[in-house]
């Protein structure tokens, strides 16, 4: 149902300034565009940092701890979402949130920069704190700033699906410049280097945000969500303030413990707990709302589609985030990269994702739309079967790379068409799945249930980082024999998820009766 903008909000949200957009969509695009410099092109950077010698600049660790330490930040990246929407909604407001959140990944960055200048332990504490704080902000910022862009179509409808479109060519767009300048810096000037180019980019974001967010948003997303009852309100936020201090310094015990070397924390260890942790929560999430979320029979159906999909989203993410790590170590170290006198960065390779998408998005909304007006209106399980099916085949065509340099004995550097062959078809998949997932949740969710279902379709995301991360250190020189394995096992599971999915799409169709 359409809203009324309030007559404070009507000047801002009725704005077609910007290509027949309110300003205020630029200044999000901006803010967000640099957001995703930042992070991507920070991710790719990391593993390659971490599993260098120390006399390579970097610390050395094992690819398997490297790895995993990769997957535990992307997953709590995702995580820190859930609180951060809350704390935003009930507390802070989501412009508060965001500008909070946007300043401590600035000092995030500026932390894992000063890292370069420290040596020994000193220089590992400040490389964690930078990934802690990151991941804080972008709790804060990321599920904010996605709010706001919905806050500016009070009408619904096209213009906030185009809205939102723009708004993802952004992200993309950021996250194909950010590797690309942070992974030239990184890896051919100096580590630091390309920590800092990503550091500066989240300042730029800053200070757009800061400069223009007033100007051209006006009143949205100023207040959080309040309480028509003062006492109920107030009792609301000193909850939210509680929670919030007591997660803050359980995090800052464990943060001390381990920097002082008091508790020796394993990376692999500790990937593995979270990921039952995960599965849980999920799990334990979805039976509560059976069971105690008074749904009506029609609503359990549609719940019952939405853990199905779930399930799939976080077999496909398991694959997919093994980008920062498998891939980026078989680009780093089984690829050949020379072009005439120049080597090309071995983290250029992850930008071609965010290449394809910008390129083969709007290809894809035409497709459905074409395929809509002739009557083939493939449902969400189907289209997350082609996702699914998409990616394994990126995967099979890495066994074949794989094996080629293990016959060689690991001398055999292969062309790198194989790398972006592989992202081309998990592109494909990711255009499959993604989108449509997004809608999904937003369909098929009871009403009062559409916000923690977002947050669980996120949930999902982490999961796959999670697990991309501890299986991503299999690709070693020192262990040539396990990366066929790992490309192998993927590539099994991919193909046996769209098997079983595909057996599913009669029956999970029917329980979406009524969804369009």
């Amino acid at each position: 149902m359409s809203q009324v903008p309030s007559a404070d909000a009507a000047p801002y949200v009725n704005d077609t300034r910007f290509f027949g957009h309110p300003r205020g969509l630029a200044t999000l695009f901006f803010t967000e565009m640099w957001e995703r410099f930042s992070y991507y092109g920070l991710r790719p950077l990391l593993i390659l940092f971490m599993a260098a010698a120390l006399s390579e600049g970097g610390f050395g660790f094992d690819r398997s701890q490297a790895s995993a330490i990769v997957g535990i930040y992307g997953a709590f990246v995702y995580v820190a979402s859930l609180p951060g929407g809350w704390i935003a909604d009930r507390l802070l407001g989501l412009r508060r949130a965001i500008f909070i959140g946007a300043s401590l990944i600035t000092g995030g960055h500026l932390s894992i920069g000063l890292s370069g200048l420290a040596s020994g332990t000193a220089g590992k504490i400040f490389f964690f704190l930078g990934l802690v704080l990151i991941v804080l902000g972008t709790g804060l910022l990321k599920p904010n700033i996605s709010a706001i862009v919905g806050d500016l179509y009070p009408e619904g409808g096209a213009r906030r699906d185009a809205g939102f479109s723009i708004f993802y060519m952004g992200i993309n767009v950021g996250a194909f410049a950010g590797q690309l300048i942070t992974g030239i810096l990184g890896e051919a000037v100096g580590w630091h280097y390309g920590f800092g180019a990503a550091g500066v980019g989240m300042l730029l974001g800053l200070v757009v945000y800061a400069l223009s967010a007033k100007k051209t948003l006006g009143p949205l997303g100023v207040e959080p969500t309040r309480h028509p009852n003062a006492a109920i309100q107030g009792k609301q936020e000193a909850q939210v303030k509680l929670a919030m201090w007591v997660g803050l310094a359980l995090l800052s015990a464990v943060f001390v413990l381990a920097a002082t070397g008091i508790v020796s924390l394993d990376a692999q260890v500790i990937g593995g707990y979270m990921t039952f942790l995960l599965v849980g929560l999920a799990f334990g999430f979805f039976a509560y709302v059976f069971i105690a979320g008074d749904l009506s029979g029609d609503e359990k159906k549609r719940v019952g589609v939405i853990m199905v999909l779930f399930i799939f989203a976080a077999v496909f993410w398991s694959a997919f985030e093994q980008a920062p790590t498998s891939l980026n170590l078989f680009a780093r170290d089984f690829t050949d990269r020379q072009l005439g006198s120049f080597l090309i960065p071995a983290t250029w390779f992850q930008s071609v994702n965010s290449l394809f998408i910008i390129i083969c998005a709007p290809l894809f909304a035409m497709l459905w739309t074409g395929l809509g007006k002739r009557g083939i209106d493939l449902s969400s399980p189907a289209k997350f079967a082609l996702g699914l099916f998409f990616a394994g085949l990126g995967f099979l065509i890495m066994i074949f790379a794989a094996q080629r340099v293990v016959a060689s004995g690991g001398t055999l550097l292969v062309s790198p068409w194989w790398l972006v062959g592989s992202y081309l078809l998990q592109t494909l998949g990711e255009l499959c799945l993604s989108p449509v997932g997004l809608s999904s949740m937003t369909k098929l969710s009871p009403r009062k249930f559409v916000g923690q279902m977002m947050g669980i379709w996120f949930l999902a995301s982490a999961l796959g980082n999670l697990i991309g991360g501890l299986v991503g250190g299999n690709v070693d020189p020192e262990k040539l024999d396990q990366m066929p394995k790992l490309f192998t096992l993927t590539t099994i599971s991919l193909f046996a998820a769209t098997l079983i999915l595909g057996a599913l799409i009669v029956p999970v169709r029917r329980m979406m009766t009524g969804v369009k």
